[in-house]
C-alpha cells in the first residue's frame, strides 16, 4: 500500500508531509525534490520515532507515495514552516485515533529532549554564516511554540513559567478538549482555531526538526 502524503506550495518551497505519520515532513525547491526528501528522511524519522514506528514500511522512492491533499500555501511554507490546514486535518477523530497520534506526538517530543540533553553545555556548529540557537535557545523556543500551539487549539495558553512537562500536559489535555468539540472553532476576532490533527503534525514536525538540527550541528 503506498504511503499517503500531503503536499504544500509556496512562492519558492514546497513541503512533503507524510498523512499518517505526525513529524514526518521535508522540504524542497520543487514538488519532486520535496517528495524524495520525505523518502529519504524516513529512516530518520523511524529512528527517532523508535517503536511508535513499528508499523512503518519505508518506501522505496516516490513511486510509493500517493498525493491524496494539495494546498497553496502563504510565506511561511518558504520560511520553513508545514502552514497550511488541509482536509484530512479536519477529518474527525476517534479515541483510538487520537491515542494513537499523541503517542506518535510524545516520541517527536521525546526525540527532542533526547537530543537537547545530549547536546546540553556543548556549542553547537554553526552555519557559514554563523547562525544557529545555542540548545538552551532551541529548548527556550520549541517550549514557546508548544505553549503558543495550545493557545491556537482555543485552550489557555500556560505561563511562561511552566516546565515543558507541565506544557506538554496542558496540550495532551487541550487535544482531548478540542476532540470532544469543548474548544470554539473561532476565534474572538473570527479567526479559525487549529484542528487537533494539525497541532499534533505541527508540534512533532517542530520538535523532531529541531532534533535533527542538533544532531546535525554536534561537534
Amino acid at each position: 500500500m503506498k504511503l499517503r502524503v500531503a503536499v504544500e506550495r509556496g512562492d519558492k518551497k514546497f513541503f512533503a508531509t507524510a498523512v499518517d505519520w505526525p513529524g514526518w515532513s521535508r522540504s524542497g525547491k520543487s514538488r519532486e525534490e520535496a517528495l524524495a526528501r520525505l523518502v529519504e528522511y524516513c529512516e530518520r524519522y523511524k529512528a527517532s520515532i523508535g517503536n511508535s514506528a513499528g508499523k512503518l514500511t519505508p518506501p522505496s522512492s516516490p513511486d510509493d507515495l500517493v498525493v491524496v491533499a494539495t494546498a497553496s500555501g502563504d510565506k511561511n511554507i518558504d520560511y520553513g514552516v508545514p502552514h497550511s490546514i488541509m482536509t484530512f486535518d479536519r477529518e474527525k477523530l476517534t479515541d483510538r485515533d487520537l491515542g494513537t497520534q499523541i503517542k506518535l506526538l510524545e516520541a517527536a517530543w521525546a526525540a527532542f529532549e533526547e537530543e537537547s540533553l545530549t547536546a546540553k553545555g556543548k556549542t553547537l556548529i554553526s552555519g557559514p554564516r554563523g547562525g544557529g540557537r545555542s540548545v538552551a535557545k532551541m529548548v527556550e523556543h520549541v517550549n514557546e511554540a508548544d505553549r503558543a500551539y495550545i493557545g491556537a487549539l482555543g485552550a489557555k495558553t500556560p505561563a511562561a513559567s511552566q516546565s515543558r512537562a507541565d506544557v506538554h500536559k496542558a496540550f495532551i489535555e487541550a487535544l482531548h478538549a478540542k476532540v470532544r468539540g469543548e474548544l470554539p472553532e473561532k476565534g474572538p476576532r473570527g479567526g479559525e482555531r487549529w484542528p487537533a490533527r494539525y497541532a499534533i503534525r505541527r508540534s512533532a514536525w517542530h520538535a523532531l526538526d529541531h532534533a535533527w538540527e542538533i544532531e546535525d550541528r554536534l561537534p
